[in-house]
């Protein structure tokens, strides 16, 4: 009889600990389904917009833990290829190649509209300098034009600054403004927007170009762009940029492998809702409309 109750006991021992043990992993899973950590790589020019839309969202979603670095637009484009982020933050489209090796490696790319951005081309506050034609700027970047009095200015030397060859804007910048054409190699490269803001801050000759949410916040002067030289010098702005009026802007993306689901899918959700759009025109980027 004792050993009938020995072995009764033993077994509701048993039979306890195992269904304590389910509950544990089941609880352990809804906690690290709903606490998973969504990554968010790539462009410097958005890296502030990305931000403040994280924030937003994990307000309204404490459960969820979004983290958000920039690198450049290739960088975080390489990241989701080799899946090492859950999401690339690119202010340019994904380039066939890259595309290409993506399928390679099982990657279904999905690309979504989430703001506009105008280029903004930037010089410093004393600067007299007020308005450039494409033509212009194209010079300036492809070493014709050197010295400010070949555009009306003083007798001073241009010093243009641009972002490295992984920044996405580089890559807009180059193919829409330049051409395809090289920068000259007195350009000096730069490793991120703010880098470009600053140093343009405190030089007085200096010329660069920056994503319109960064241009606004810095202490710079936005130089008004003229398609040719018989149209009217625009200034980027809301309207100007919607409108493409204004003739450097462009959009901004989040790529992901495959549709986004879970969490993915709600935070492109609250990005596209109204409450989304208004931070992006609150960081000072464009809205979808």
């Amino acid at each position: 009889m004792y050993l009938t109750n020995q072995k009764i006991n033993m077994k509701s021992t048993i039979s306890f600990l195992l269904m304590v043990a389910m509950l544990f992993v089941g609880c352990s899973k809804k906690d690290k389904n709903t606490k998973k950590l969504i990554t968010i790589k790539g462009s410097d020019t958005m890296v502030h917009l990305m931000s403040s839309l994280t924030e937003g969202y994990m307000k309204k979603h404490p459960e969820a833990q979004l983290s958000v670095t920039g690198g450049g637009s290739g960088t975080g484009i390489a990241a989701l290829i080799n899946g090492t982020t859950d999401i690339c933050a690119s202010s340019r489209d994904m380039q066939q190649k890259e595309k290409d090796e993506a399928l390679a490696k099982g990657i279904n790319v999905v690309e979504k509209i989430i703001a506009y951005d105008g280029i903004a081309i930037i010089v410093h506050p004393e600067n007299p300098i007020n308005e450039l034609t494409l033509s212009q700027i194209k010079d300036i970047y492809t070493g014709k034009i050197k010295n400010w009095k070949e555009l009306g200015g003083p007798d001073q030397k241009i010093s243009a600054l641009s972002r490295e060859s992984n920044s996405g804007t580089f890559v807009f910048f180059q193919e829409h403004v330049l051409l395809k054409e090289n920068f000259d190699p007195s350009v000096k490269l730069m490793p991120a927007s703010s880098a470009i803001s600053q140093s343009i801050s405190q030089d007085k000759w200096s010329i660069g170009y920056l994503g319109l949410g960064y241009a606004k916040n810095a202490n710079v002067k936005i130089i008004k762009v003229k398609k040719d030289d018989k149209s009217p010098a625009i200034t980027p702005d809301h309207n100007t940029v919607l409108d493409k009026s204004y003739p450097i802007a462009r959009p901004l993306f989040l790529i992901f492998n495959g549709e986004p689901q879970g969490i993915m899918l709600n935070f492109l959700e609250f990005i596209l809702s109204e409450e989304g759009q208004k931070i992006v025109e609150e960081t000072g980027y464009i809205t979808l409309k």
